[in-house]
């Protein structure tokens, strides 16, 4: 008979927030492995676009313990995968790659990761898979028929790809304004939003970050699915987009078009656009599926964590922690979660021992 032995605890996904959740497991003597689709370490940040500068980037919170790397002019796909192989090395964290976590199963009370025909067995659960891999792309009447180029932002190429081009930015949020102040002193830019801007004028102090911090949490805590915080800080133009400031690629923003045509875009009241691309920067959702076996979403569609939305246990399944999810979906957020997460394993496993005997 072969026994397969039960781990503590399995993390999936080894971006910033997996990395410091594993740190502070391990640093916890707390037994586990992290479960990594990449064939090498950098998550999200090695598909980025070859254009991306760290002095470009919003900012990337140094991993517990050690420094982030300099905003400079370095690219980041390459600066942040390295920086995060080094941080793997460095701690001897239990990384294996690569690994495409399928489901995630309750049998008999030991969680069972499925990948392919590979399984592990645990007891607890650190869900680290972010948003890159889910990416949000609305439908629109006649999309199928564009006969230009239709780029959702991860599969962006960087701004020299659209020289000559007439190119329609869709969404609100920051990434669309980069790309706009990208693309604006080259090409042709067209800027279409579902809502108004809503751009930020005061400084983004620490109690700003807070507040916004609190409406994620808010929804988090109600059982709704989480909206990212940058999309209730505002907007703010940094220094590298003044130029397309200038230009007028902000102030020219149309509400959303009714259809696509074959070239261009036709709204409700009868105009039209030409566009030869069109740039979705329509955002990403969380990447949970493989958790749907689990039955942790609420009624209201999203994932309920403990303390009103500012911890990272489910709280449908103590045993299982979220983080990058919600408010913890920011470098700096990674990692606090990372710690939480950690405490919460060590909290489940203590309560789990006192069940047993």
């Amino acid at each position: 008979m072969v026994i397969v032995s039960i781990l503590d605890s399995v993390v999936i996904g080894a971006g910033q927030a997996g990395l410091s959740a594993s740190f502070h497991l391990t640093r916890l003597g707390i037994g586990h492995v992290v479960l990594d689709g990449d064939t090498e370490p950098g998550g999200a940040w090695r598909h980025r676009w070859d254009a991306l500068t760290m002095r470009d980037v919003h900012g990337v919170a140094e991993l517990p313990g050690d420094t982030a790397p300099p905003r400079d002019d370095q690219r980041a796909n390459l600066a942040v995968p390295a920086y995060f192989a080094a941080y793997e090395r460095a701690h001897g964290l239990p990384v294996e790659r690569p690994v495409r976590v399928d489901r995630v199963e309750d049998e008999d009370g030991v969680l069972v990761v499925r990948a392919g025909e590979r399984r592990w067995r645990s007891r607890t659960l650190v869900n680290a898979t972010g948003t890159w891999t889910h990416p949000f792309l609305p439908h629109y009447p006649g999309m199928e028929t564009f006969v230009g180029e239709q780029l959702h932002t991860v599969d962006y190429p960087g701004p020299d790809h659209f020289l000559g081009m007439r190119v329609a930015v869709v969404g609100g949020g920051a990434s669309a304004v980069q790309f706009l102040g990208a693309l604006a002193p080259l090409t042709d830019t067209l800027w279409v939003t579902r809502r108004e801007p809503v751009w930020r004028t005061d400084d983004f102090t620490p109690e700003a970050g807070a507040a916004a911090v609190a409406l994620v949490e808010r929804r988090v805590a109600e059982g709704l699915p989480p909206e990212s915080v940058v999309s209730v800080t505002g907007l703010m133009l940094r220094p590298q987009e003044r130029e397309a400031e200038r230009l007028g690629a902000y102030a020219a923003r149309r509400p959303m078009f009714e259809r696509i045509e074959p070239d261009g875009l036709r709204w409700a009241d009868g105009s039209f656009e030409r566009v030869d691309a069109i740039l979705w920067a329509t955002g990403f959702r969380p990447a949970i599926a493989h958790l749907a076996p689990l039955r942790l979403r609420s009624a209201a569609g999203g994932i309920r964590l403990d303390r009103d939305g500012r911890g990272t246990a489910a709280v449908a399944d103590p045993r299982i922690q979220l983080v990058g999810y919600g408010p913890s979906a920011s470098t700096i957020g990674a990692n606090r979660a990372g710690r939480s997460a950690a405490t919460g394993v060590r909290r489940a496993l203590a309560e789990a021992s006192v069940r047993s005997r």
